[in-house]
């Protein structure tokens, strides 16, 4: 079969629509994890919010989905397979996470397959090392960021708010971590949501070879990737839900509101850069900021280790997949 065919095209298509299903399945647990856990609203309610607010937010902007696609590995020297073997590296991996309830940057994951893939290709020369150095420093940037915004914030209203009563606190910030729910999931959407939309930019200019589409991609490369991570989050990974909102530290609206608000922050100033960012990353971080506030011990840092551990070994494992998957399409083609 030749690389550059029609059918491995759509093949591309699939396997990117398959990620951005499991980019939602997983990453659903960001922006609605807290506002369960305080049980401010309820599960169906949280996911028809997460479900809208994440579409919307990835039908906006191309910046993230230029740099998956053209800002980690050359365009000009990788194949469709190159493209197809990343994506399912990513895929799997999320996959086996969120069946363990592991949350994890499905950004990294699918970094971590086109990586390994574009190097069974050709070579490690393939690597855009200037963005790819960005992106690995977003893994401890993120968190930090988020651990000392939750925690700033979180202490910030504790001191604003240490005259009034605690049915009064409940009752402010029962409203509003509905607003820093939604801003977290239309952020997600905006950051994370174009990383499967990258993915299908890219294998249209490999098939096309016409640059024009970096810029200017067909309608339905806007809406296919946004309509499947819609899916997937209103599929809802809740094991991953479980462990964000429950496992890490005991949350109140509050905590809720100020991890929630610190965390899309951090998101928003990377989509506006750029940066594919985990918002993973941020928000767990900022969960663990606000659980800090009242003592390091109210953190369960050995579920936080767990999850940084799968933090640490995505981009490896990953890229190791993708080599692999490199190799055997070639094999069987």
């Amino acid at each position: 079969m030749p690389e550059h065919s029609s059918i491995l095209f759509v093949a591309i298509v699939v396997v990117a629509l398959i990620y951005g299903f499991s980019n939602g399945l997983n990453d659903a647990a960001n922006a609605i994890a807290t506002v369960i856990s305080t049980r401010v609203l309820s599960p169906v309610a949280a996911l028809g919010m997460a479900t809208l607010l994440n579409f919307a937010g990835a039908m906006l902007g191309l910046a993230v989905a230029r740099t998956v696609g053209k800002g980690i590995v050359s365009p000009e020297q990788i194949t469709q397979f190159t493209v197809i073997a990343g994506a399912l590296a990513g895929a799997l991996w999320i996959f086996l996470a969120t069946r363990y309830g592991l949350p994890l940057s499905v950004t990294h994951a699918l970094i971590g397959g086109l990586v390994g893939a574009g190097v069974a290709t050709a070579g490690f020369e393939i690597i855009l090392w200037p963005k790819f150095t960005r992106v690995l420093l977003s893994i401890a940037v993120a968190p930090v960021l988020g651990f000392g915004g939750g925690f700033l914030l979180r202490t910030a209203l504790a001191w604003l708010f240490q005259k009034s009563t605690p049915s009064r606190v409940q009752n402010i910030f029962g409203r509003l971590q509905i607003l820093s729910s939604a801003f977290m999931a239309f952020s997600h959407g905006r950051n994370d949501g174009q990383n499967a939309r990258g993915l299908m930019m890219l294998g249209l200019v490999v098939y096309s070879g016409q640059t024009s589409y970096w810029d200017s991609p067909p309608w339905w490369i806007l809406v296919l990737p946004a309509l499947v991570m819609m899916i997937g989050t209103a599929w809802g990974g809740w094991r991953v839900i479980n462990t964000l909102g429950a496992r890490v530290t005991k949350l109140r609206p509050v905590d809720g509101f100020a991890a929630e608000t610190s965390g899309a922050l951090v998101i928003e100033v990377a989509s506006q850069l750029g940066i594919p960012v985990s918002t993973t990353h941020s928000i767990t971080g900022a969960i663990m900021g606000t659980g800090a506030t009242r003592r390091f011990s109210a953190v369960r840092w050995g579920v936080g280790r767990t999850i940084i551990a799968a933090w640490i070994i995505t981009i490896p494992i990953c890229a190791v997949l993708g080599y692999l998957f490199t190799w055997l399409l070639k094999l069987i083609s």
